[in-house]
């Protein structure tokens, strides 16, 4: 099993906005996301300066990924999302997050 985590940045003008929209996560996406692979999944916001930690499980993050790729509900959700994030650069926000090397694990 990977453990992931990722970091994003929200603008800070949308830090509420963005929180409000994780409190009614359509159904169709929480549902691809559990049959894709992506498990014990959460995010942390730091209000401060918008920092977004993502952290999740899964036998695979590649696998994981190519598997949302194919939804029709994660091309809408992520066209949605994207105007919340700096520096995307034309990426979507699943495509933009910098995935954060482990370096330490307490089992």
């Amino acid at each position: 099993m990977e453990r992931v985590c990722f970091r994003l940045q929200v603008k800070l003008e949308y830090l509420d906005e963005y929180v409000e929209r994780h409190k009614t996560v359509w159904p169709e996406m929480l549902d691809a996301l559990r049959e894709t692979g992506w498990g014990n999944y959460s995010l942390y916001l730091d209000r401060k300066d918008g920092t977004l930690i993502g952290y999740l499980e899964t036998p695979s993050l590649a696998a994981a990924k190519a598997g949302m790729e194919k939804t029709a509900i994660n091309a809408k959700w992520q066209a949605e999302m994207g105007k919340y994030f700096v520096a995307l650069d034309g990426r979507r926000p699943d495509e933009g997050f910098l995935e954060l090397e482990e370096v330490f694990h307490l089992d």
